[in-house]
């Protein structure tokens, strides 16, 4: 069975930082896009972060770009989301999602539809 587990999650001031982590199992999947994204309450989920299957192509919601940092390790089946300098707009339920369609490719989908298998989320919590 495919799993994706977050974990990392918390309350943090403004300013501070968090790391999220996404452990894969039930399959490998280093050679997927993997990608984070996050739902605030009456919102709908935004994509935040996304990492081709080898990391060497990334990309990012503006809102995050210069704090966040999309990384993998292939070896653990893990992707992990550094969030530095957080506002309380960052706030919400933060998802890790994997797209098993597209092996070995260079495309990053940034929209939900783009990803074919979700984790069931990790709260985020910025206090001002």
């Amino acid at each position: 069975q495919v799993r994706l587990v977050e974990s990392g999650g918390g309350l943090v001031q403004a300013g501070g930082s968090l790391r999220l982590s996404c452990a894969a199992s039930g399959r490998t999947f280093r050679g997927y896009a993997m990608g984070w994204f996050r739902q605030a309450p009456g919102n709908e989920r935004e994509f935040v972060a996304g990492s081709n299957w080898s990391g060497s192509n990334t990309d990012y919601a503006v809102s995050v770009k210069g704090r966040f940092t999309i990384s993998r390790d292939n070896a653990k089946n893990t992707v992990y989301l550094q969030m530095n300098s957080l506002k309380p707009e960052d706030t919400g339920v933060y998802y890790c999602a994997a797209d098993l369609r597209r092996a070995y490719s260079d495309y990053t989908p940034i929209s939900p539809d783009g990803y074919t298998y979700w984790g069931q989320g990790t709260q985020v919590t910025v206090s001002s």
